[in-house]
């Protein structure tokens, strides 16, 4: 599951994770302590741990994986004070120093016993006491928490955020990159600056450097490890990304084809983004061939790349990112029949109509969403909900990524019944349902099945039935979650979807995206989630400004537009089926070619050999001397 898979194992080893954090929150420090319970009394207990100081909330994470995780809302702070030593009933008075006490209303206890679950909350009164290993910090800990604390009682959320934003760019003023981390002393240092670095859900602040032999990222608070280093000779592709709705995005690749990359940078300003993509282009230039849609569109159309392919390279480059689940990779619904023993690809009804979006399959819905459009003023949208968006990709990956799902809904699961229950109950609630509209993505046409079957024995809740919620109830047609995906591939690549995805690619990428096209083919979503469709730095109000970004990671947003002309259709032969490999190519050998539009391997030796002959009769324009090999 991408990048969500890669990032379990880590998960398991160091319970502390970025994602217990609120979103849009920074983790700034931690410190070695000890969380003190009933101080003085015959009951006392002492846990050994880390005390983390994020933007937000304070969190310890004890030593021993049997206790939960602590984590204090600064909002739902009453005191957060280091006692002094002449006070009567103070508990560190004689044997304890660095200790800090937090008086607060309101605890969540994470990951008890070492089992993800929803978050536990204790509320009512309670006092928290944290010793510091390293007495000396004491002062400096207390003033950074009154900080917090002070921008966590304001108001207005643009308030708070702004007030934080001016703490961590102080903080990040006072440090730069270290040096030292250099992989060679040699190394030409060509620029620095501050940026953050993206992962689903959060963003990690620190120090960006580039030399002229490797690009480095120390992340401001050492987490998940001190330097990450990237050698700009594995460097493949490198691509401008727009990151809440502003262009300030970097994603960097050290493969060919793989979706998930292996750094994405948030810059501060797009000056420092331009910048630093202007130096490792430079340096890439020389042996990487940059694609374009149109020429990987030219490698679709005439069979040397599969469906699949296609659509991973489309949405990478319309800035659909596996790091960015408000721009998660978009894959379409293929399949709509969820109820026969046995699949028939050869049957146009087996198959989704992917002329028309998700909200116009059901025609009565359809006319009901329309009456509506037409009396609503300006702006109007069709649709309410868009077809992806960070809860419907939880939503399909709540199984392997329970974590994320935890952290976007505030420490709880959906309720069972709205879970990713069964496939044909999906495809169903997409067709009838009066807000849903969501597509697909792209695990359900990988190898990995891991999303549909719940290994992680997650307690997901008991549906009205009284059933629990457990694997994904899949087809009939399927003999196991394997089957399931293999299937689903050999569905996207059929003849008839090969015939009839350029349909849909004009509905998500192409022409039908904006304008009267999108009206016609009743393709309209909100405004916000258009490219271009708020100016972000127009907007003086910090309050009105915060408002906007979280509606757009709730609600999702739209691709890039590709194209602005029909795309083309495929070049398929007729009663010819497309195969793919387990790494989703079509050999040469098998590519689907017009019986009028011959491809150069389908020539005789007789016809390749007239073909050579015939540059004879060419006139010679102009020469230039290549290389000699």
């Amino acid at each position: 599951v991408f990048f969500l898979n890669k990032s379990l194992l880590f998960f398991f080893i160091c319970r502390f994770s970025l994602l217990l954090l609120n979103l849009e929150e920074y983790y700034f420090e931690q410190h070695t302590a000890n969380h003190i319970i009933n101080k003085g009394c015959k009951d006392e207990r002492k846990f050994r741990g880390s005390l983390k100081i994020c933007s937000k909330s304070i969190i310890f994470e004890p030593d021993d994986n049997i206790q939960p995780i602590i984590k204090i809302p600064l909002r739902d702070c009453v005191s957060i004070k280091a006692p002094e030593d002449n006070e009567a009933n103070n508990p560190f008075t004689r044997d304890t120093s660095g200790g800090i006490s937090v008086v607060c209303n309101q605890v969540f206890l994470i990951k008890e016993r070492n089992i993800i679950a929803p978050y536990k909350t204790v509320r009512g009164r309670t006092e928290h006491l944290f010793q510091l290993d390293v007495a000396g910090k004491l002062g400096d800990v207390v003033q950074t928490l009154h900080q917090l604390y002070r921008a966590s009682c304001l108001d207005k959320m643009g308030d708070q955020a702004a007030m934080i934003t001016a703490i961590l760019q102080s903080r990040l003023a006072r440090t730069s990159f270290d040096k030292n981390r250099f992989q060679s002393i040699s190394e030409t240092l060509h620029m620095e600056c501050k940026a953050e670095m993206v992962t689903p859900l959060v963003t990690n602040p620190g120090h960006v450097c580039v030399t002229d032999a490797n690009l480095y990222f120390q992340p401001l608070n050492g987490y998940p490890k001190p330097v990450v280093q990237i050698t700009l000779q594995n460097v493949r592709r490198i691509y401008k990304r727009r990151h809440g709705l502003m262009p300030v995005g970097l994603e960097v690749f050290c493969t060919e084809s793989d979706l998930c990359s292996d750094i994405y940078l948030k810059f501060y300003n797009c000056q420092d983004r331009d910048e630093l993509y202007f130096l490792i282009a430079t340096y890439i230039e020389n042996h990487i061939t940059e694609h374009t849609a149109e020429s990987y569109m030219l490698q679709w159309q005439r069979g040397h790349i599969s469906n699949y392919q296609y659509l991973l390279h489309l949405n990478n480059l319309a800035d659909r990112s596996c790091n960015d689940l408000s721009q998660y990779p978009v894959f379409p619904w293929i399949i709509a029949d969820y109820s026969s023993s046995v699949l028939d690809l050869t049957k146009p009804e087996t198959f989704r109509d992917l002329s028309k979006p998700i909200g116009a399959l059901n025609k009565e819905r359809l006319d009901r969403l329309l009456t509506r459009y037409q009396e609503m003023p300006e702006p109007k949208f069709m649709y309410g909900s868009h077809y992806s968006s960070p809860g419907y990709v939880l939503f399909y990956l709540v199984r392997v990524a329970p974590e994320y799902m935890l952290c976007l809904q505030n420490g709880k699961f959906d309720h069972a019944d709205r879970m990713f229950n069964s496939l044909a109950e999906t495809w169903k609630n997409c067709l009838d349902g009066a807000t849903d509209f969501k597509e697909l993505i792209p695990e359900f046409y990988e190898n990995d099945s891991s999303f549909l079957v719940n290994s992680l024995k997650l307690d997901l809740g008991k549906r009205q039935g009284g059933k629990m919620v457990e694997d994904v109830e899949l087809p009939p047609w399927a003999s196991g979650p394997d089957d399931f995906l293999q299937k689903s591939q050999e569905a996207l690549e059929s003849q008839y979807v090969s015939e009839h995805l350029h349909e849909w690619i004009d509905i998500i990428f192409g022409y039908k995206q904006k304008g009267s096209e999108a009206v016609s083919a009743h393709n309209v979503f909100h405004p916000l989630t258009y490219e271009g469709g708020v100016d972000l730095n127009s907007i003086m109000d910090p309050n009105e400004k915060v408002a906007l970004l979280t509606q757009i990671l709730e609600f999702g947003q739209t691709p890039k537009q590709l194209f602005t002309i029909p795309h083309p259709r495929r070049i398929v032969p007729k009663l010819k089926s497309l195969s793919r490999t387990s790494s989703h190519s079509v050999s040469i050998a098998e590519s689907p070619v017009s019986p009028n539009e011959e491809s150069f391997e389908d020539l005789t030796e007789e016809s390749i050999t007239l073909a050579w002959n015939s540059i004879a009769k060419l006139k010679s324009d102009e020469r230039y001397k290549i290389h000699k090999e």
